[in-house]
């Protein structure tokens, strides 16, 4: 298993893995929203790849078998984070007969060395409940906050 960080010359095969994933976390969507989401990814990643989004891929031969993504953002720094620099990690993703064979592993301490090298304060994901496990592991912990979470549509 080769870990790498993916380049533009692989934006097909990031949006097929990306679509795997929501096809699984939001298996009542409709395939129009889909198709919609095909459409635009493939622009959204020449936009954003390997500047402020990288992926992370275990690669079998030259087949992608598992990817995480790391959007890095900046922001005013504060206390918390005195550089301004966080990540956040979202599709973390394996195909299904390569799972639980350590590479969503690998793949995360690659992006956690990564994290670190390009000085980000923090990183921040929402785990599901199937890969909390996994991210305890790597030292990940509940972000217990004095703030709520809130979002407008």
């Amino acid at each position: 298993m080769e870990y790498r960080v993916i380049n533009k010359d692989r934006i097909n095969d990031i949006v097929d893995m990306r679509l795997k994933y929501l096809r699984e976390d939001f298996q009542s969507t409709s395939e129009e929203s889909f198709n919609s989401v095909k459409d635009n990814l493939p622009k959204y990643f020449e936009n954003h790849l390997n500047r402020d989004l990288f992926v992370f891929g275990a690669f079998y031969g030259d087949k992608i078998v598992s990817t995480a993504f790391l959007l890095i953002i900046e922001k005013p720094c504060n206390p918390r984070f005195t550089t301004g620099r966080i990540g956040e990690i979202f599709s973390v993703y394996t195909l299904e007969e390569y799972r639980r064979q350590g590479i969503a592993y690998n793949l995360l301490k690659m992006l956690m060395e990564f994290a670190k090298n390009h000085r980000l304060d923090l990183i921040e994901l929402k785990a599901t409940k199937e890969g909390y496990p996994l991210y305890q592991k790597l030292g990940f912990s509940e972000n217990a906050a004095n703030y709520v979470s809130m979002k407008f549509i």
